[in-house]
């Protein structure tokens, strides 16, 4: 066994204390990963807030780059010094038909997520990368494109794909008018990315103070969803609506922002989604997941093409306690990177 280092939660509201423990002996297929940089992430927060007491240590992080270190008999893709990053799957069924579309994150065996999961083989539980190593399946792990800064690229392994996932499969390019709901983690990359695609982009915030930022991130115009008189003006006028705003809110308004035939596509999972039926007359409501492996590698492409990372803010590993505290009261613009090693 390889021993490493990281913090873990103990409670939902215990501080996150140091920890060592144990990753596996590499398998023929697997990748061990020096973590240099690891996002941090609102499911992350959530993770520990879920837990109960009693419950064994967690370990969180499920977007981080770094360096490999070792790797498998059978790995070909990798070799030791390579700089790789890796998202919230690692390891999936690869045999379901949605593995085999490069749609793991909907493997219908359910796929093994990076911390608070099972070891598809072995059962035992994942651990995340709030660590020093991270050891995973060579399929799931990515070159990082030379050129982007490490710490910038490991949200894109989460909040990236999240967002390039649907605006992809959307068809989102030249002529297209997108709507992008919210200016958080997941809202400034969907700007950042439907822009570089070519498309015409319009924010929807709650809050005018984001009215600059919107539009330093490329937007080309904003609308203040409290504004009546505003979002009457944008009706029926959009093709792509991407909704990133955490939490339940009404839909109604961006669904009529849509032309006939368009799609509004929702990434926040609140209990229940109320819509009115001819809200939908003529227009589609999706929900969208995380990327499978080729949406992921396409991703990751495309910024190392266009530049693209995230705006982060990096803080170093031992002030993960910093970064959630800031975190919940949304003290961040617009992702928090923990540096676990230079």
């Amino acid at each position: 066994m390889r021993a490493v280092t990281g913090f873990a939660a103990s409670g939902p509201h215990e501080p996150l204390r140091p920890i060592e423990f144990t990753r596996r002996d590499l398998r023929p297929d697997d990748v061990a990963v020096r973590v240099t940089h690891v996002g941090v992430c609102h499911s992350d927060l959530h993770a520990v807030e879920a837990l109960s007491a009693g419950d064994p240590p967690l370990v969180p992080g499920h977007e981080f780059t770094g360096e490999v270190t070792a790797v498998g008999a059978e790995v070909t893709r990798f070799r030791v010094g390579d700089a790789v990053a890796v998202g919230n799957i690692v390891d999936s069924c690869g045999k379901c038909d949605n593995c085999l579309a490069h749609r793991e994150p909907y493997c219908r065996q359910f796929p093994a997520t990076t911390y608070g999961g099972r070891d598809l083989r072995d059962g035992t539980p994942t651990q995340g990368a709030y660590s020093t190593e991270y050891v995973v399946r060579d399929a799931f792990v990515y070159a990082l494109p030379a050129g982007l800064d490490p710490a910038a690229v490991a949200p894109l392994m989460c909040a990236g794909v999240t967002t390039w996932s649907p605006l992809s499969r959307a068809g989102v390019g030249p002529g297209t008018q997108v709507g992008v709901v919210g200016l958080g983690g997941l809202g400034h990359l969907a700007v950042k990315f439907a822009v570089a695609l070519g498309a015409r982009v319009t924010v929807f915030t709650t809050s005018a103070a984001k009215a600059d930022d919107a539009r330093a991130l490329g937007a080309h115009d904003v609308v203040l969803s409290t504004d009546a008189a505003a979002m009457a003006a944008v009706a029926g006028r959009l093709d792509f609506v991407l909704d990133t705003a955490a939490g339940a809110h009404d839909l109604g308004p961006y669904l009529g922002a849509l032309r006939l035939d368009g799609t509004l596509c929702v990434l926040g999972l609140p209990e229940s989604y109320t819509v009115s039926p001819m809200s939908l007359l003529g227009r589609s409501l999706s929900v969208s997941g995380s990327g499978g492996t080729a949406e992921t590698q396409a991703m990751l492409d495309f910024c190392g093409e266009h530049g693209l990372t995230a705006d982060v803010e990096v803080l170093p590993f031992d002030e993960v306690n910093t970064a959630f505290t800031r975190l919940a009261r949304g003290d961040v613009r617009y992702r928090f990177v923990l540096a676990v090693a230079s």
